[in-house]
């Protein structure tokens, strides 16, 4: 009768040991995935309301960055708070197809008196415009090539997604973005 019982309390120890071993497996993974979706979160908050990496291309920002593709950083917190100057380049939801990003200079801040050429491929016509209240206007640095301001008017301050300020890619010009001086933009 003992045997018996002894073997009775073994089986039962091993059906508790495999009870509790697939407890841990089930708990280690729940672990995992908790730990997975807290980093996706904190990716997601990053991206979304602190900094993001920018990939540029196109002739529009020539010479300031390259052709064939930069591999930019953007802070999203100054244009959240205001603090975007003239001259800072910026990262802008276009107003003509809402889908795509578009990365421009800031020419003019709101109340500003912005002069600017009309068409520079055919005419030296200038207008002068007064940048509305809630606006800013945004030109690319290659003006005969750049769909901007010049096309669309003034932007919504509400559009700017983030100001760009260090360049990661291309590895020989590594480092900050320098801020351009802008002389026709006047308050």
């Amino acid at each position: 009768m003992g045997l018996r019982n002894l073997r009775q309390v073994e089986s039962k120890a091993k059906e508790l040991l495999f009870v509790m071993k697939e407890k841990s497996i089930v708990r280690e993974a729940w672990d995992k995935t908790l730990g997975l979706a807290k980093l996706l979160c904190g990716l997601h908050v990053t991206n979304a309301y602190l900094c993001t990496f920018v990939l540029t291309y196109g002739p529009s920002m020539l010479p300031t960055l390259s052709l064939t593709g930069d591999l930019l950083l953007a802070e999203r917190i100054s244009t959240r708070f205001g603090m975007v100057r003239r001259g800072d380049i910026v990262l802008v939801r276009s107003p003509k197809v809402p889908t795509k990003v578009v990365t421009k200079r800031l020419i003019g801040m709101e109340g500003d008196s912005v002069t600017y050429i009309v068409d520079p491929e055919n005419s030296d016509r200038c207008e002068t415009i007064v940048v509305p209240k809630g606006h800013v206007w945004v030109e690319g640095d290659n003006i005969y090539v750049s769909n901007d301001s010049r096309k669309f008017g003034p932007v919504p301050y509400g559009l700017l997604q983030g100001k760009v300020f260090w360049r990661i890619w291309p590895p020989k010009v590594f480092g900050p973005l320098e801020q351009k001086k802008v002389k026709d933009a006047m308050a």
